[in-house]
């Protein structure tokens, strides 16, 4: 009896793929002409993987990040979110595939100040619609450790602290990916590192796969691969 054979590790990594750009640039107008941010880039990530894009500034990090969470257009090439071109839909079609399937984390937070750690927490869950939204919100600040400060607003939690908002935010949702651009970057470096610990925690916990852009070496090294960029091209 003949035995079906074993599909090899790139098959395997084809038909796991999660997000893949296909020869991504990015160019914008400058006084002295066009300027390509982002040149000729392919990328294929897999479910659960965990990538770090790393390189100099200005060296087209976030750019790229932006293209691959279709939160900017390339001038070439597309992005393929689970299967969908993110390149032809229009703006409304790629914020809703975003709400659906991808989570957030900034550098800067981006809480919204006038909303408590957990209200922040649940917002995305409610413009999901989603009835658990209370209850997922608060099980998933405990996990941050922020169980006694959901009442608080931004501006009465340290920086620590609304980094810890801001990844219960990105994950409440069970993202697909969760990009995160400089996560550690406005902390001191004991703080990073706790929020370094946490974020891939919580990433092993949530099988989400992460794109992570950050200057931090030991952060980058504790993903399965490092992308660097070098004046807008992987090299």
């Amino acid at each position: 009896m003949n035995s079906k054979p074993m599909p090899s590790a790139q098959a395997q990594v084809v038909r796991d793929s999660v997000l893949k750009a296909e020869n991504l640039s990015k160019q914008v107008s400058s006084p002295e002409g066009a300027l390509t941010i982002v040149q000729a880039v392919s990328l294929d990530i897999a479910g659960g993987e965990s990538v770090a894009v790393v390189g100099a500034s200005g060296a087209g990090k976030s750019t790229l990040l932006a293209l691959l969470a279709g939160l900017d257009l390339p001038t070439t090439g597309r992005v393929l979110l689970e299967g969908t071109d993110l390149t032809r839909l229009d703006e409304d079609g790629r914020a809703r595939l975003r709400a659906q399937r991808v989570g957030f984390v900034f550098q800067s937070f981006h809480l919204i100040p006038a909303l408590t750690a957990l209200e922040n927490v649940m917002l995305p869950l409610e413009l999901a619609a989603r009835r658990d939204a209370r209850g997922a919100a608060l099980d998933t600040l405990e996990r941050v450790g922020l169980k006694s400060r959901t009442g608080h607003y931004p501006r009465q939690l340290s920086g620590g602290e609304q980094q810890r908002v801001a990844l219960a935010r990105a994950f409440v949702t069970r993202p697909a990916v969760l990009f995160a651009d400089e996560p550690t970057g406005n902390l001191d470096t004991a703080t990073g590192a706790r929020i370094g610990e946490l974020l891939f925690e919580l990433n092993a916990n949530s099988h989400t796969t992460l794109v992570l852009v950050t200057h931090d070496r030991q952060l980058a090294a504790r993903c399965g691969r490092v992308v660097t960029m070098e004046a807008g091209r992987v090299v």
